[in-house]
């Protein structure tokens, strides 16, 4: 998720955004949503991605792109872990 998580910050902290500002316009109570994608702990719903496109001023496309490339990763390590635990 590190590709996704520094993805959105980068774009957001170009456009000089807070993430109390972006938390806002998607409608969330708390900044800590945000946060949260940034830090990797978590990553927006996909029902929030072409907002969020259009806020960071983003191609859609890429913004998937980098979502669907980060979760892939983000699958395959854990099935890795899961895979050694089972080898022992």
């Amino acid at each position: 998720m590190a590709e996704l998580s520094n993805y959105l910050k980068k774009s957001r902290e170009s456009l000089g955004l807070s993430q109390t500002f972006v938390s806002s316009k998607l409608g969330y109570s708390s900044p800590q949503f945000v946060s949260n994608w940034e830090r990797g702990l978590s990553h927006p719903p996909v029902k929030s991605l072409k907002k969020i496109a259009k806020l960071y001023k983003l191609k859609d496309k890429e913004l998937f792109d980098v979502y669907v490339v980060s979760y892939l990763n983000e699958v395959e390590t854990d099935l890795r872990k899961k895979i050694q635990k089972i080898k022992g």
